[in-house]
């Protein structure tokens, strides 16, 4: 029975032939457990979630590890109320001042639970 002619075509990708000897090559990922491939950079992608300017969330893969990525707003578009609100959530909030306690704990009360 002979052989398909598409066979035979893609039977060099498949059947390496070196001397007496026959082997299989493997053309995928399961090729860089076995062997090194000489790249000058390995790819490399994180998942990340960008945000886009409406507040809407797409999980994406990106070269740099980082969590979260927010694609900058353009304040022109905003009438002047939302712009002062937006300007009033960014400002520095006045810090609170806490009340001094008052102390009323004496060492010698717990003296007594001391090894001497």
């Amino acid at each position: 029975m002979a052989t398909p002619v598409f066979l035979e075509v893609l039977r060099p990708l498949f059947v390496k032939i070196s001397g007496s000897f026959r082997t299989q090559v493997r053309l995928n990922s399961n090729r860089t457990s076995i062997a090194k491939l000489n790249r000058k950079i390995y790819p490399r992608m994180y998942p990340l979630t960008l945000v886009q300017p409406d507040g809407s969330t797409i999980n994406i893969r990106h070269k740099d590890p980082s969590k979260i990525i927010f694609l900058p707003f353009d304040v022109n578009i905003l009438t002047a109320e939302e712009k002062k609100a937006r300007m009033l959530k960014r400002a520095p909030r006045a810090k609170i001042q806490e009340d001094d306690i008052e102390d009323t704990f004496s060492r010698d009360e717990y003296s007594k639970y001391w090894k001497s």
